[in-house]
């Protein structure tokens, strides 16, 4: 009977761990996130609307509170201003035509175009047909006066409770995520060139390199993929008092990725030059005996630097951080060893057969050029070169706030600069405390 107990327990136990887990990946996706906090914001706004609105159901309140929060503070608060200012404006052109015509079918067309010119004046943008959607609804009633000071009310009421919910329940800082899908773009590299190193090491026909030039091309659209997720993980950043130096953050990650773009880009051309090459040696081997597999060998050791370079970009923690560079370090210095080997024996095979010279010469050129995308120095310059056009761009658009930071204490620009000497000293991640 007790091991009957036990069995079902531990039974329970298990089941209750997988809840736990579905639970927790299901608070990471945006999309869960975004509709608890849409539905209780519309709910909250809808019980004050109802108290305080004179209009019998205030639908007005919770739709604009459905609209205002977004999964990031800065779009909430961005959503929100556009929003009142194209109901308020709407609410404006309705009561001077009012005053003048009623509703007739020119007067009607009248106020769209002018409510759609002055959406663009306002600069509502998303929401320039919010403008004359609240100037026709102000001027179908009888009533203007009272229903456009509701109609404004729940608006306000609506865009309160949505900023109030993502500044007391603030929304999660998505750069995790971004990290995971820059890790997860690295890794798909690293397969693409562990293929190609496989393709090198023998007699790779021109239909499968062709293949391999197809599978980098694709990689564009992952790249897209990724980018969309880190420009959210850049929005929840801005204006998060959860964030200290978020712009050391948005930069290390953005510079991330285009590094690992640019590494894709040269992969997309190693595969055509080898796709050229297999056409142009058909039936013989790309490769001699002893260059094809130390070509291969340097491929596989460019795709482990290429996930460790993703590792330490998207590494929080400073002492993790530091051993994501020393063993990108060590992996790019093997990979340099077996480049300068490559290069010899394809020196020695264009004196003996200069035929596909080019060819050789342009896949050393591409492996030269991720493995100086890929170094440590080159990165810190980068970042650098970043930090520094970061800090001209906030001094050209608030010259005054930046003097003050200057009065006040260390320019903003040389702290952050101080958190990556080198990769080292890292910023303190999101969410903690230094």
């Amino acid at each position: 009977m007790r091991d009957v107990r036990d069995t079902r327990a531990a039974a329970l136990s298990g089941i209750l761990s997988q809840v736990r887990e579905r639970i927790a990946r299901w608070r990471r996706l945006p999309e869960v996130v975004q509709a608890v906090r849409s539905t209780a914001a519309a709910t909250v706004a809808y019980v004050i609307a109802v108290r305080v609105s004179p209009e019998p159901a205030p639908l007005t309140a919770p739709l604009t509170a459905l609209l205002v929060v977004q999964v990031t503070l800065y779009a909430t608060i961005t959503s929100g201003v556009r929003r009142v200012n194209s109901v308020v404006a709407g609410v404006v052109i309705a009561i001077g035509f009012s005053g003048l015509v009623g509703l007739t079918w020119w007067s009607l067309a009248l106020v769209i175009l002018a409510s759609l010119a002055v959406g663009h004046l306002v600069r509502v943008h998303e929401f320039v047909p919010e403008v004359a959607i609240s100037a026709m609804l102000i001027l179908g009633v009888t009533q203007v006066g009272g229903a456009a000071w509701a109609r404004v009310l729940e608006t306000l009421i609506g865009a309160a409770v949505g900023l109030g919910t993502n500044l007391f329940f603030a929304p999660p800082v998505w750069v995790g995520v971004a990290g995971e899908s820059i890790e997860g773009l690295a890794r798909r590299v690293r397969q693409l060139m562990l293929r190609v190193a496989e393709d090198a090491t023998g007699t790779a026909p021109p239909v499968q390199a062709t293949a391999r030039l197809y599978e980098a091309r694709r990689l564009d659209h992952e790249i897209v993929e990724v980018d969309a997720a880190l420009r959210q993980a850049e929005d929840s950043l801005k204006l998060n008092p959860r964030v200290r130096e978020g712009l050391l953050h948005r930069i290390v990650l953005r510079t991330g990725l285009d590094t690992l773009e640019i590494v894709t880009v040269v992969l997309r051309v190693i595969a055509r030059t080898l796709a050229d090459l297999a056409k142009a040696r058909e039936p013989k081997p790309l490769f001699g005996p002893e260059i094809g597999p130390v070509l291969g060998r340097l491929l596989s050791e460019i795709g482990d630097a290429v996930v460790s370079f993703a590792v330490l970009v998207t590494t929080d923690v400073s002492r993790s951080a530091e051993s994501a560079e020393s063993r990108l370090a060590e992996e790019l210095a093997t990979a340099g060893a077996t480049r300068d080997a490559l290069a010899r024996l394809l020196l020695e095979e264009v004196r003996h057969d200069p035929r596909q010279w080019q060819f050789h010469g342009a896949v050393l050129t591409e492996v030269n050029r991720i493995l100086d995308e890929l170094d440590t120095e080159h990165r810190t310059r980068r970042l650098l070169e970043e930090l520094d056009r970061s800090g001209r761009e906030q001094r050209e658009r608030n010259p005054r706030l930046a003097r003050l930071r200057d009065l006040v204490g260390t320019p903003r620009l040389a702290r952050l600069r101080g958190l990556w000497p080198g990769g080292r000293n890292r910023a303190t991640p999101p969410g903690r405390s230094p």
